[in-house]
């Protein structure tokens, strides 16, 4: 019964949402499927989204999209995706990127998809991080 014990408080992945404001403004999520990261760059002046499967690769496809469902279902869909040469990582950049933070905000769930694969991300505990991300110093100054 104690070995039981022992393995229910050995730390399992980090799954929940952090941010950061240095180097860039950073929201990051490692959850079970996918790792998370959203960055503003004030710099650039360009923010990024860049999901990384934690198995598997990504296939070549035309349509990168991301689904956010529950309290504000609203679905992106962009052809401006980039696939990284492992085939790991997809990454989306833009000047703009509300709807991502009103989706990451206000919603339970995203479902990363492209060329068939889905990936689901949940959303629990990413409302605080994505508050404070919007009131990053380095967006303020930008």
């Amino acid at each position: 019964m104690r070995w039981i014990a022992a393995l229910l408080l050995i730390p399992g992945p980090a799954l929940a949402w952090e941010f950061s404001p240095l180097p860039v403004c950073t929201l990051r999520h490692a959850g079970e499927a996918a790792e998370v990261v959203v960055t503003y760059d004030p710099s650039l002046p360009e923010y990024a989204i860049s999901v990384t499967l934690a198995e598997g690769t990504w296939p070549a496809a035309p349509l990168f999209a991301i689904a956010f469902q529950g309290g504000a279902a609203l679905t992106i869909t962009t052809d401006r995706h980039v696939r990284s040469p492992d085939g790991r990582t997809l990454t989306v950049t833009d000047r703009g990127f509300g709807n991502v933070l009103n989706g990451l905000e206000f919603n339970g769930v995203a479902q990363a998809m492209s060329g068939g694969r889905t990936v689901p991300v949940a959303l629990d505990g990413a409302a605080a991080p994505v508050r404070a991300f919007r009131g990053c110093p380095s967006l303020a100054t930008s």
